[in-house]
């Protein structure tokens, strides 16, 4: 089991989580991001700056059983279909029943966009959003790791 992090958008606070659970469970983080990202990782792979580089990479990169944390949509669907469990920055896990609701959704707000109408971005990212993420990534991995394993 690996976590592996699209750190092309991936907040600061969400991959030093990610990096933090990884030393505490021994378990692997590898992220994956175009080289006009500055990331400190062991375990780090650098694309270029093509169109779904970074996504592409992150498709073979992970395995059935592994974590990834993305917030994008059509590559987390890619990957449950894998059985590779996806996690949103937010600490919302995607499910695999309902991506092509969310497929949709997407779909219609790109359209909307193209047609020259404009969506809300980002709101600033909460203490609040930083323990949802830190506790459900723990969740998951407590699903695969004991409770009780400390990593090396």
């Amino acid at each position: 089991m690996k976590v592996v992090v699209d750190a092309d958008a991936c907040p600061k606070r969400v991959l030093q989580t990610c990096l933090k659970l990884g030393r505490k469970y021994g378990i692997p983080v590898w992220t994956v991001a175009s080289f006009n990202h500055n990331i400190e990782s062991n375990h780090h792979i650098m694309v270029g700056n093509e169109s779904q580089e970074a996504d592409i990479k992150v498709i073979n990169l992970a395995e059935k059983g592994d974590i990834v944390v993305t917030q994008d949509w059509g590559l987390a669907a890619v990957l449950t279909g894998k059985e590779v469990r996806c996690l949103s920055p937010h600490g919302k896990e995607y499910p695999a029943d309902n991506m092509e609701f969310l497929l949709e959704e997407r779909e219609i707000k790109s359209k909307y966009r193209r047609s020259g109408g404009r969506t809300k971005g980002p709101k600033k990212r909460t203490a609040k959003e930083d323990k949802n993420f830190f506790s459900k990534l723990e969740e998951m991995i407590n699903q695969v790791v004991p409770a009780n394993w400390v990593g090396n």
